[in-house]
């Protein structure tokens, strides 16, 4: 995808500033979508980024100031799909690129059993997530649907899941980080939280991802077919389009 801007701290970085990133490996971020310089869920990404960075460094983190390195590096561009990255210092990294709309066609899923290492955590370096995303699709698959050692759901490699009866829809309780779209989704629906194996997905009659990207229905999981339902993803359409819109 197309590079627009990388700016570290709120300014073009030095190729000796980048090695750190690059080498260390060690980090966490969110990743948001921004329309005409709005963002759904501004206060959720700020308060991830505060609690990892003192999770994974011990040290406080000025979320006023990403605020306003946000604005700078969109200050030409009011669409796009934008990425912090908070490395030791701490050190904020933010790269702009074009936006980025949902696949087009509901989603196969290929279920591989990993777990993210400190799942809670939107943390760099998902080698995992890549590797069984790419065996996945060459499988004939769109990507990897993430489980437990119990066979439990945890995650699809890059999004959250959930699964409906057809009245309510249930999100995995197995590790799994709690995406910013799934904070937003679950209180506008009517959802529980429950484990949900591999082998009872046949007791569910749809199910759909969701991350900063946006909502995608799942059309099959491993042999399981799921009916795409027009009123579901509706419903849920239409609770995410309720989130007001955030100005950075």
């Amino acid at each position: 995808m197309e590079l627009i801007r990388v700016e570290l701290d709120g300014r073009r970085p030095t190729l000796d500033e980048l090695y750190q990133p690059l080498l260390s490996n060690y980090g966490h971020f969110t990743a948001m979508q921004v329309r005409a310089g709005r963002v759904r869920g501004l206060d959720l990404h700020l308060t991830r980024l505060l609690g990892q960075t003192r999770e994974l460094f011990a040290a406080d983190l000025d979320t006023v100031q990403v605020r306003a390195w946000l604005r700078q590096a969109l200050r030409d561009v009011p669409d796009a799909s934008v990425r912090v990255n908070v490395y030791a210092g701490p050190k904020v990294m933010i790269v702009v690129r074009p936006p980025s709309s949902p696949p087009p066609s509901p989603l196969r899923l290929r279920s591989v059993p990993y777990e993210r290492p400190a799942a809670h955590l939107k943390h760099v370096g998902g080698f995992g997530q890549v590797y069984y995303g790419h065996q996945a699709e060459a499988e004939g698959y769109d990507d990897a649907l993430l489980t437990d050692r119990t066979g439990a759901v945890c995650e699809s490699a890059i999004a959250n899941v959930a699964f409906s009866d057809g009245t309510t829809v249930t999100w995995p309780t197995a590790p799994h980080l709690p995406g910013i779209e799934m904070q937003l989704l679950e209180p506008r629906l009517p959802s529980r939280r429950a484990r949900v194996a591999l082998d009872e997905l046949k007791t569910y009659r749809s199910a759909f991802t969701c991350n900063s990207i946006g909502v995608t229905a799942v059309a099959r999981i491993d042999d399981v077919d799921f009916t795409v339902d027009g009123a579901l993803m509706a419903q849920v359409a239409d609770a995410f389009a309720a989130v007001p819109w955030d100005l950075i």
